[in-house]
């Protein structure tokens, strides 16, 4: 399960480090990284490896059953259910917005212009367009 999610946290951006940890789940799920019945790491675990409290993992796991994204069993561990998450159209899109915003900005930030970045993501192998 570790290298399936990626937790890359940002304590600087505003957002709880507990909500971050939830969007990441919820990517991996929607992505397919992870499926039906692959187990999360246990609270504690994941705790120790993000170096944060264990009260925010299991925040994060908590509010992931409640929206039915995953599912615990007492002495097993924390489960993908199987469920997607939910999104609708415009908070998809207003997320899809976000991403590309933040990658064009952190090109800039490394001295390419859009248009740069286009020209790259252009000449990528498997880009045949």
């Amino acid at each position: 399960m570790r290298g399936q999610i990626e937790f890359s946290l940002d304590a600087g951006s505003g957002v709880p480090v507990y909500r971050q940890i939830i969007k990441h789940i919820e990517n991996a799920v929607l992505s397919g990284r992870v499926k039906a019945g692959d187990q999360l790491p246990t609270i504690r675990a994941l705790a120790t490896e993000l170096k944060l409290n264990p009260n925010t993992i299991a925040k994060a796991y908590n509010e992931l059953e409640i929206r039915g994204v995953v599912l615990t069993q007492a002495g097993s561990g924390t489960f993908i259910s199987g469920k997607c998450p939910e999104f609708n159209e415009g908070e998809h899109s207003k997320k899809v917005f976000e991403t590309v915003e933040r990658f064009l900005r952190e090109m800039n930030e490394l001295g390419f212009d859009r248009c740069a970045v286009v020209d790259l993501l252009e000449k990528q192998p498997g880009n045949e367009n």
